[in-house]
């Protein structure tokens, strides 16, 4: 009998409400939004309605374990049976565990925002490793740090729906985000003000009442400027700041200098500008709403930094029509609180050598955000064995070959170790290298729970299509390498007790009052959460305060508060030159494509075909390239150059050029599948300099030239 259940697509981060209707053979025919849903209200995206059931279906599909046959990345495979699988995974890797240690085996996923994290990283410390990489040093990582060292706990805590005033810096909410465009779109229908602070023309910025269109990398200013004024004329919240801020004298003295004048020389914005934006945000109650494009920099948590100060000192932190705080039912536990819990955690000693923890502490490590390694110090680990070697990997839901910048290196240090392993739903990139293939579920077979801060509740996805073939969770594979691994005493711990994801539900679940028939039913249940309790939900950090100076950086011998520091393009050793005279922006969301998944479908390719790179008019014009030709796009730093299509347009500025990311053709010859030809990761250096804090590198606002591609 056909029949709809509801549910919550984990796709991305957005975690709308969906209404699934399944045939009698178990096939998903229909996604719906669910507008009951409290956190999405009705709004869905493409990608959830049409990418998953094909990604799901699509004849490519992986659907059985596979093994290499011949040399790594002939593109020759034998079909395998699971137990074959993971009996040989388990004695490659108990074999470089014994040779070289375990700190040799390295995991590596999206990161922590779905199971999958939590999962890879118990994982590995049963095994004695510390060692998981995440992709969020490109995607989140420096607001997440700010966000930490603040002590703000706001991510994704946007009261749009109540706000006065919404200040959007660097997203593009109508391709990144359908939960927030809507409500951005219901505020300004009933008269909120809407500042977009981008130097695309997003239609955010078409919507806005100000659009400022800066020079790239030079948002923190905006907001140094933004607080000197609302100082200066009494327009923060004295009383807020007094009781619960820490180091605002400081902070005041920082921005002084930080007239509308001065950061309009900076930015290229009009003092007029900068001082109606902040006149807009100071008369709240005001919501910041953030996106990658002031992530993924080596400036990037000092521009989050200033945007955070600017959030507590204008007090609309944890108010409604503000960013609230991060809530949870008393006895759940979050997949963060599972990273951090010492029930789970390897010892102290052990944990320090996690790569990257001694140049990043706040990155990687016992300290870190999510105790993750720093990607690029893995590569390099891999390659030259220092500070210790890196043989072998598990890597699963990820597709690091083409998200990681400098592809060819990346595909150097994939090539180079002793052993791996990739789950993935389809043959990409990554998968092309590996030594064992395992099928992976998609999000349609999976089931999850999560917290969502948009709309206060715990949200249930539901398994709700039959699994195609052979595929496993992320959950069942582990369970069945660990099991494997304690036979032939390869594990230093037991962390992975759960043998089935519904256990593991079960545990996050713990003591909370849920619903669970509800959840399951509704696919949300929401909890009762009181907004302005700072007395009884703690702030982390020293201080106990938020700290607009930051005693942990201080501690660090960093720069203990926020300031604007010039994006890479406009320092002195690699300023823009005539060999280079453009600046690149990277990151540009589409709605087709989720990073680099969906590149099979056709009706995707059909919307969006090939990756394009926008200019300017005036700039095109200059260069001689025409609309729709193909251009090789080359980095001061980059290795090698990339082909984009051109798209001439307006809506970037003179001289500053636009693309995507996450794009490979599996239709072209394997094992890169176009990666090294097409991804603009391809023409990115991994190198630095990178964020002192969060270990990050310049994915935009970078020095570039562009020329016509004479052979496409």
């Amino acid at each position: 009998m056909v029949h709809t259940v509801a549910s919550t697509c984990w796709e991305c981060a957005s975690k709308c409400g969906s209404l699934i209707t399944v045939g009698d053979d178990g096939r998903v025919s229909k996604i719906m939004p669910n507008t009951k849903s409290p956190v999405s209200k009705g709004a869905f995206c493409v990608k959830g309605m049409r990418a998953l059931p094909e990604w799901t279906y699509h004849p490519d599909r992986l659907t059985h374990p596979m093994r290499r046959v011949g040399e790594r990345g002939g593109g020759r495979w034998e079909r395998i049976g699971w137990d074959e699988a993971l009996d040989e995974m388990a004695d490659r890797m108990a074999a470089i565990r014994t040779q070289y240690g375990p700190t040799a085996l390295v995991g590596a996923v999206s990161g922590a925002a779905f199971s999958r994290g939590p999962i890879m990283a118990l994982l590995m410390r049963s095994i004695g490793s510390p060692n998981w990489m995440i992709n969020q040093d490109l995607c989140g990582g420096c607001r997440a740090v700010s966000d930490r060292l603040t002590g703000l706990s706001m991510t994704n805590g946007e009261d749009i729906e109540n706000a006065a005033c919404i200040l959007v810096v660097g997203r593009n909410p109508m391709s990144a985000d359908p939960v927030q465009w809507m409500a951005i779109k219901r505020a300004k229908a009933r008269g909120a003000s809407l500042i977009v602070i981008d130097p695309f023309r997003t239609n955010a910025a078409e919507l806005a009442d100000l659009w400022l269109q800066p020079k790239p990398g030079t948002d923190a200013a905006i907001a140094m400027s933004m607080m000197q004024q609302m100082i200066s004329a009494g327009r923060h919240d004295s009383s807020f700041v007094q009781q619960w801020c820490h180091g605002f004298d400081a902070l005041a003295e920082r921005v002084r200098p930080y007239t509308p004048e001065y950061a309009a020389s900076l930015t290229g914005i009009s003092a007029a500008d900068i001082s109606k934006a902040a006149d807009l945000y100071a008369g709240g109650p005001s919501v910041f709403v953030s996106g990658h494009g002031i992530d993924a920099a080596s400036n990037g948590v000092q521009t989050f930094r200033a945007f955070h100060c600017l959030v507590a000192i204008s007090g609309n932190l944890d108010r409604e029509g503000g960013n609230r705080r991060a809530k949870r039912p008393a006895g759940y536990t979050t997949y963060m609180d599972l990273l951090h819990d010492p029930r789970f955690r390897l010892p102290l000693e052990l944990e320090k050598q996690t790569i990257g923890a001694a140049e990043y502490p706040l990155w990687a490590g016992p300290a870190g955000w999510q105790t993750a390694c720093h990607n690029k110090s893995v590569l390099d680990a891999i390659l030259t064995s220092e500070p210790y070697p890196v043989r072998g990997m598990y890597i699963s839901g990820v597709n690091i070959a083409v998200m990681y910048p400098d592809t060819r290196r990346t595909l150097a240090a994939l090539k180079a170790l002793d052993f791996i392993c990739v789950a993935s739903q389809t043959m990409t990139p990554t998968a092309a290298v590996a030594d064992i293939v395992l099928p992976k579920t998609t999000t349609l077979e999976e089931e999850e729970i999560d917290i969502s801060q948009t709309g206060a509740c715990v949200t249930y996805t539901h398994p709700a299509s039959a699994r195609i073939g052979e595929v496993r969770c992320d959950m069942e594979i582990a369970a069945g390498l660990v099991e494997r691994l304690r036979a032939r005493g390869a594990l230093t711990a037991e962390f992975l007790p759960w043998q089935s994801q519904a256990a593991f539900n079960q545990f996050l679940i713990g003591e909370a009052n849920i619903d669970q028939q509800a959840l399951r039913r509704d696919g949300f249940v929401e909890f009762p959460c009181t907004f302005g309790d700072f007395a009884e939900q703690s702030i982390k950090t020293p201080s106990g305060k938020f700290e607009l100076y930051s005693n942990t950086l201080a501690k660090l011998g960093l720069d203990p508060l926020p300031d604007h520091v010039a994006p890479l393009y406009a320092r002195a050793a690699t300023a823009v030159s005539a060999d280079f005279p453009l600046v690149l922006q990277t990151g540009q969301r589409e709605k087709t494509y989720h990073h680099s998944r969906f590149r099979e479908q056709a009706w995707a390719r059909k919307v969006s075909p090939d990756p394009t790179i926008r200019i300017h008019p005036e700039t095109a014009e200059r260069l001689g390239l025409a609309d729709g030709c193909w251009i090789l796009v080359e980095t001061e730093a980059g290795a090698a150059p990339c082909r984009l299509r051109a798209e001439v347009t307006d809506r970037t500025a003179p001289d500053v050029v636009t693309t995507g990311i996450g794009w490979w053709r599996p239709e072209a010859s394997g094992p890169e599948f176009a990666v090294l030809d097409i991804n603009v990761n391809a023409a990115l250096t991994y190198a630095g300099p990178m964020d002192p804090m969060s270990g990050s590198v310049d994915t935009r606002a970078l020095p570039c030239r562009l020329r016509a591609a004479t052979d496409a």
